[in-house]
C-alpha cells in the first residue's frame, strides 16, 4: 500500500495501488493522480457524470475509445485516465493547465490562452490541487 493511501478517505484506500500502478506507468506523480481521481469521481468506480463520463478516472467515452480502454472496467479506467493526464501535461507543461485540459477539454484551454474562465474549471484545478497538497503532507 503507498505511503499516502491512509490520507484518502477510508473507501478509497482499497484503490490506491491500481491509483499507483497506472500513475507510474504513465510517467506521473502517483499522488496527483490519487487527487484526480479523489476530485473526478470520490473513488467511486460506477460514476457517470452529468456529460457521461465513467469510471474512476470519469473518461468520456470518446476519449477511452481513442486510448484503447474500457471506460467500464476500474483498472482499464485509471489506465487510461492516467495516460490521458500525462499527454495532457506533456503538451501544456504545467500540472495546472494539465487538470484544466483534463477536466474542459485541451482545446477549451488552447481557445482560451490558458484556464478556461468556466467556474467549474476553475474550481476543479483548485480542488485537485488541494487533495494533492492533502496527499503530499
Amino acid at each position: 500500500m503507498p505511503e499516502w493511501a491512509d490520507r484518502l478517505p477510508t473507501h478509497a484506500r482499497r484503490w490506491a495501488p491500481a491509483v499507483a500502478q497506472a500513475a507510474t506507468q504513465a510517467g506521473l506523480d502517483p499522488r496527483l493522480f490519487a487527487a484526480v481521481v479523489w476530485a473526478e469521481s470520490a473513488y467511486h468506480p460506477g460514476a457517470v457524470s452529468h456529460a457521461g463520463a465513467l469510471g474512476l478516472a470519469q473518461l468520456m467515452p470518446t476519449t477511452a475509445a481513442r486510448l484503447g480502454v474500457d471506460p467500464g472496467h476500474p483498472l482499464q479506467n485509471l489506465a487510461g485516465g492516467a495516460r490521458y493526464l500525462a499527454q495532457q501535461h506533456a503538451s501544456f507543461g504545467s500540472v495546472e493547465l494539465a487538470l484544466a485540459a483534463y477536466n474542459a477539454g485541451p482545446g477549451a484551454v488552447v481557445s482560451h490562452g490558458g484556464i478556461p474562465p468556466y467556474a467549474e474549471t476553475q474550481y476543479y484545478v483548485l480542488a485537485v490541487l488541494r487533495y494533492y497538497e492533502r496527499l503530499i503532507a
